[in-house]
């Protein structure tokens, strides 16, 4: 899956963006999401993972700073967000950009607002119910007070309504419990197998790692790892660090690995 597959549907590639000139988050990153592929990107806070999604999106001033970024072998690099979106990406932030006034229903229509096909939007209407029902049966209240997992349902379900060719996600997982986490992946899973792309930015890797078909590790700003999601569950370094399953060697000998770890050898 590298970034230069030509069924792609989105591709980075080389890509070095940051914040106010002088910071630079993302050291040279390339990924690829092709049609019916979930992609997640794991690593820990601070690694540049939101800058990635953010700046794929154009919401990074005057970014990227190099490389280039293509939607449908379209080069989208430093389109503006609402182009960006009408080309085909669609992108759930991390705190969900709720308009707390705004019904359940009138939010899901606001993410059809570019849209002329008025059946076309009755019918994805119906669908994204079909996929959360508790907003069917909240569809007259205010966004601003459902619960935070039916907030995160509104956020992915008001993004499938603009139609996009690949989903962005911002740590869907974030603050949820574990049954509403499971519900939501579950969804994901869904929507995945019918074809659409995912980007997937999540710190919990285990639940970003049983639906995704392929992963990268992202730290400093640099994919340090990359592979089939088996392999990165199959790997010593993802195993510890991320997936919290403990090494039994030795200590000492822990201590060896973890020096020679940092190099991602």
């Amino acid at each position: 899956m590298s970034a230069s597959g030509s069924g792609a549907l989105l591709e980075v590639v080389t890509v070095e963006s940051g914040y106010h000139r002088q910071l630079r988050v993302l050291k040279g990153v390339s990924l690829s999401v092709e049609s019916g592929s979930c992609v997640a990107v794991l690593g820990s806070n601070g690694a540049g993972k939101s800058t990635l999604l953010k700046t794929i999106m154009g919401l990074v001033e005057d970014e990227p700073r190099k490389g280039s970024i293509r939607v449908l072998g379209r080069d989208v690099t430093r389109w503006d967000t609402e182009r960006i979106s009408q080309a085909g990406i669609a992108y759930v932030v991390e705190d969900r950009g709720m308009f707390p006034d705004l019904t359940v229903g009138e939010s899901l229509r606001l993410g059809a607002y570019h849209r002329r096909d008025a059946a076309g939007v009755r019918a994805d209407l119906d669908e994204v119910y079909s996929y959360f029902p508790r907003l069917l049966e909240r569809h007259k209240q205010d966004s601003g007070t459902l619960s935070g997992g039916e907030q995160q349902m509104l956020a992915i379900a008001r993004a499938l309504m603009a139609r996009p060719k690949v989903l962005m996600l911002d740590e869907p997982s974030l603050g949820l419990a574990p049954l509403l986490v499971e519900e939501i992946f579950g969804v994901i899973r869904r929507i995945n197998q019918q074809g659409m792309g995912i980007l997937l930015v999540e710190q919990n890797a285990n639940q970003a790692l049983a639906i995704a078909d392929y992963g990268y590790v992202l730290e400093g700003g640099r994919f340090v790892l990359e592979g089939s999601s088996a392999e990165l569950q199959d790997n010593e370094n993802v195993r510890e660090f991320y997936l919290g399953v403990k090494s039994h060697a030795p200590e000492e000998a822990r201590l060896h690995v973890r020096r020679r770890r940092r190099r991602w050898n």
